[in-house]
């Protein structure tokens, strides 16, 4: 076994997909394929898979990775359709072309597999993104310049999380009790010092198991996770795309949203927001949008 395999943990049953990050004397460092989930083993507990496409918890994700990616498909071009009747009375009050800004996202992710595959997501469903990749004690202090210099109108800050071991009880309350929650939270107390209306920045936040209510206190519109849960690393994702092409005349809908994600009720929760995409008049001759995706090192 070395750095870079795929694992499972037997004692779990094999339930979740990891990569071994770190190789320690008598433990492995694993982060989550699928999962938004950091956690260590005992080496003796840990099984290399060889073909994971071929493995139970690969296939379950897979189906619901499809199911999501459809319904996000499909919601989008409901939405389309809505907006088509504004777009008809603009064109023909005006006699110009109307044109469309969906809303811009800043994605802070700690894990660079999962940002490629956000930003792929993201250029996939047409929504202008800028994405930087860096571990999450760092997000709190970079907000402070990208904010003001991509002016998003949608941040997600995610990564990796999870609740300590032997952490149960009243300690689920606890910041302490969670290996990245802290940090999650300053970087959104960072968004909401920027920018305090709720609606003018949606803040999404959070990772596998991470302190919901603390997050929603500290400034987010939606965070994960309310029954500390696995979330999937897609997520966050599904959530910037509905708030992008929500109309800012329009509430985003708490339920098909939630209900949305792979995750579910359990893995994200969230508070009324109104929607970041605008149209306008006249067209212009040429409307730049952009995906980028930086990496930032200590």
């Amino acid at each position: 076994m070395k750095q870079g395999d795929l694992v499972v943990r037997n004692s779990y049953g094999g339930d979740v997909l990891f990569r071994v990050e770190e190789m320690r004397s008598e433990q492995a460092l694993l982060k989550g394929t699928d999962y938004r989930l950091l956690a260590d083993a005992p080496i003796p507990d840990l099984s290399v898979v060889r073909d994971p496409e071929s493995t139970s918890a690969r296939q379950q994700v897979k189906i619901k990775v499809n199911d999501s990616l459809k319904r996000m498909r499909q919601e989008k071009a409901h939405l389309t359709v809505l907006s088509s009747y504004d777009r008809t009375t603009l064109q023909q009050q005006s006699g110009q072309s109307y044109f469309e800004l969906p809303g811009k996202v800043l994605h802070l992710d700690g894990d660079g597999n999962y940002l490629r595959k956000s930003m792929q997501l993201y250029q996939t469903m047409k929504v202008p993104a800028h994405g930087v990749h860096a571990h999450e004690s760092q997000m709190a202090q970079l907000l402070y310049r990208l904010l003001p210099q991509v002016k998003p109108d949608i941040v997600v800050i995610t990564g990796h999380d999870g609740v300590l071991k032997n952490r149960e009880g009243e300690d689920l309350y606890s910041l302490s009790s969670y290996k990245n929650s802290q940090h999650f939270v300053n970087a959104v107390r960072v968004a909401r010092q920027y920018e305090k209306n709720m609606d003018g920045l949606v803040v999404v936040a959070g990772a596998c198991q991470s302190h919901f209510e603390a997050l929603l206190q500290s400034g987010s519109n939606f965070a994960s996770s309310p029954g500390r849960i696995l979330i999937h690393a897609l997520d966050p994702v599904y959530i910037a795309i509905k708030a992008s092409y929500t109309s800012v005349r329009e509430s985003i809908n708490l339920s098909d949203v939630i209900h949305g994600t792979i995750s579910g009720i359990d893995g994200v929760g969230g508070i009324e927001t109104m929607g970041r995409h605008r149209m306008g008049l006249p067209k212009p001759k040429k409307v730049t949008k952009s995906t980028e995706s930086l990496k930032i090192t200590s």
